[in-house]
């Protein structure tokens, strides 16, 4: 099957404040440049959001990830879990055609939805409602025939049960799914023939139907309302942090300036140290001595040391620390403080071994990764 993007687009994507929210925290799984990994994740939250992927949600994606679009485009091209065409907003049905379907119906399945819904696949019905598809092997051949509905299989089917089914989700409802001739999963139409006991004080559907009944969701998309977001790779369920500078702790005596409205040092005097103020009470660790501004001569490259991009180099500068050496000079103490305070990346001194690093780029020295920096191997 051809995989192109559909001929009619919308002008524009953006997610919502919840999905943006979960879509950024998803980056935070990944060290620095390495954010093309949550591609997949968050292609997927765009479709869960809109129903399908359009070109403006790939370029939307290709932009959060720093990524070239024709990168986007190839991971939704590939994987046929992304919808390239605007799909039902009730349900898309996926109807198995392969071998154990196709010998036990599937045909009669594909002419249900090419008079209840289109002629042809991935046609909106006229009400916008549904659309379909026929799928290759989703894997319940001991039930089949079988469509994917949502979240769910819906196996054992007839045509009549089919168009039952649709029926019912046309009417709001949420069909039960799993075997929908009786079976209670995937044991011989004629019942147990071992591990008989197994059906007393039995759930009254097999544990993936279940759960579909219990969350009463089999259709419904992600909209990321669904339960706070959750972030614990880092340790905290939050939002990651935001592209700006953090708001200084209401304990704090004074944070260093930002680097934008320093006032430049005065020539062959080197700034004096930033105020040290104490570290709130649940704060590890010992806070380093920071600087008003960067020595005469600029600012270190900090983005040369591993496990320091862009955004940290900031958020370092805006805590006052601007020089490999104020970073070799860390003890335990105020790497744990550090460690602490790193809004969104609590853990990273430690994790990449900062100040080993830093001590040997202090001293004109090079590291694997530095080396890399500098032949432009790394952004």
């Amino acid at each position: 099957m051809l995989r192109r993007i559909h001929k009619d687009q919308p002008d524009a994507f953006a997610f919502t404040p919840a999905n943006l929210a979960w879509a950024e925290a998803q980056i935070t799984k990944f060290p620095e440049g390495r954010q093309a990994s949550a591609v997949i994740p968050l292609l997927w939250r765009a479709q869960e959001q809109e129903g399908w992927i359009s070109r403006p949600a790939m370029e939307h994606i290709a932009a959060m990830l720093d990524l070239a679009y024709i990168r986007v485009l190839e991971v939704a091209t590939f994987y046929f879990m992304f919808q390239l065409h605007p799909v039902g907003s009730i349900a898309n049905i996926q109807v198995c055609g392969t071998t154990s379907c196709m010998i036990c119906g599937a045909e009669d399945l594909v002419a249900v939805c090419k008079e209840k819904i289109a002629p042809k696949p991935h046609m909106l019905s006229e009400d916008g409602k549904f659309s379909w598809e026929e799928v290759e092997c989703l894997g319940a051949c001991a039930n089949a025939p079988m469509a994917q509905i949502g979240k769910d299989y819906y196996e054992d089917l007839t045509a009549d049960r089919l168009g039952e089914i649709i029926d019912e989700l046309a009417a709001g409802k949420v069909p039960v799914p799993g075997p929908q001739n009786g079976r209670y999963a995937a044991e011989p139409l004629s019942g147990l023939t071992s591990l008989k006991d197994f059906e007393s004080g039995r759930k009254q559907y097999n544990a993936s139907a279940q759960f579909a009944v219990d969350l009463g969701d089999t259709v419904k998309r992600i909209d990321g309302t669904e339960v706070p977001l959750k972030t614990p790779w880092l340790r905290e369920d939050v939002a990651p942090v935001a592209d700006v500078a953090p708001e200084p702790s209401s304990q704090a005596a004074a944070e260093p300036e930002p680097v934008a409205e320093a006032k430049a040092p005065e020539p062959e005097k080197a700034p004096e140290p930033a105020p040290a103020p104490a570290p709130a009470a649940s704060k590890g660790g010992s806070r380093p001595e920071g600087l008003q501004a960067a020595r005469e001569g600029g600012a270190d490259d900090l983005k040369k040391i591993k496990g320091v991009g862009p955004k940290l180099e900031a958020l370092l500068n805006t805590l006052g620390f601007y020089h490999f050496d104020q970073i070799a000079g860390w003890g335990t103490d105020e790497v744990a403080w550090v460690d602490d305070n790193l809004q969104g990346f609590k853990g990273r001194v430690s994790r990449d071994n900062w100040v080993e690093q830093a001590r040997l780029l202090a001293t004109g020295g090079d590291t694997e990764f530095s080396k890399r920096v500098d032949d432009g191997d790394v952004y």
